[in-house]
């Protein structure tokens, strides 16, 4: 039975890998996916947090370095094996740890060492996969789960990529949130919806028909059948981020900002 006390990370660390082996803000442990290990990795939320404004689950400067170190720690178990084990990031983060000791500290270095362990571990040959099960926002995406071979998400209430929360979107443009959301049905990177974040190319899998907070055997078991399909086509494809600009999603809803990309690199090959 799952705890619904949990965040949806936990849960579905819970459901997927069971009692994770290291404590919180950033759970991580090895459980069977498919008939090898995976390595299953959430932030959670700390009310002990040293850190007034990382006590939920937000990406601060302590969980930054544990996620990078859950990540380097699997890279190593598995260094000189001819076939490196998958790595499950679990997302659910509601943003960066805005603070002013945080900025002091330098919350970019520890982002940042997250971001990198995660590249390091795809260029290595780790399968990097990220199953979004609650918000994927801003900063904390990027440095848990921006980085993974393939993304897939949870088409439930309550899952999400964007920049920033709907509200303060809603604040910065000087718009109500039903205006908000109007927008989002024309301007497809303004939208809130999982569905519009797919058009965009930079999802791999929407897994629909999921109870994101209370999911049954048979749901649970649906998810991981798409994380190993997802681990099979890693593993098949090449290793960088390419394939994000080249779907015919991508194509189609990215075609200004593909065009950059070749202007600019043209540009700079030039010089």
């Amino acid at each position: 039975m799952i705890d619904t006390t949990l965040t949806r990370g936990a849960r579905w660390f819970n459901a997927l890998a069971g009692e994770p082996s290291s404590a919180a803000p950033v759970w991580s442990g090895d459980a069977t996916l498919g008939g090898e290990t995976a390595h299953f990795i959430t932030v959670v939320p700390d009310p002990a947090n040293r850190f007034p404004r990382a006590t939920s689950n937000v990406v601060g400067l302590e969980q930054g370095w544990q996620l990078a170190r859950a990540v380097r720690q699997a890279m190593e178990a598995d260094k000189g094996a001819g076939t490196r084990r998958p790595i499950v990031a679990i997302v659910d983060v509601k943003s960066q740890a805005y603070g002013y000791r945080e900025e002091m500290l330098g919350i970019h270095l520890a982002c940042a060492a997250a971001v990198d362990a995660y590249a390091s571990a795809r260029d290595a040959g780790h399968p990097v996969i990220a199953l979004i099960v609650g918000p994927a926002m801003s900063g904390a995406f990027l440095a848990h789960g921006y980085q993974a071979n393939r993304i897939v998400a949870l088409d439930a209430p309550g899952t999400m990529v964007h920049a920033m929360g709907k509200e303060a979107a809603a604040r910065v443009t000087r718009r109500t949130v039903e205006e908000l959301d109007e927008l989002g049905e024309t301007i497809v990177p303004m939208s809130y919806s999982m569905a519009s974040f797919a058009k965009l190319g930079l999802l791999d899998q929407l897994i629909e028909g999921i109870d994101a907070d209370a999911p049954d055997a048979a749901q649970i078991e649906r998810v991981r059948t798409v994380l190993v399909e997802q681990i099979r086509s890693a593993r098949e494809g090449d290793r960088t981020l390419a394939r994000r600009l080249e779907s015919t999603a991508a194509r189609q809803n990215r075609a200004a900002s593909i065009e950059v990309r070749r202007r600019l690199a043209e540009q700079w090959d030039a010089v």
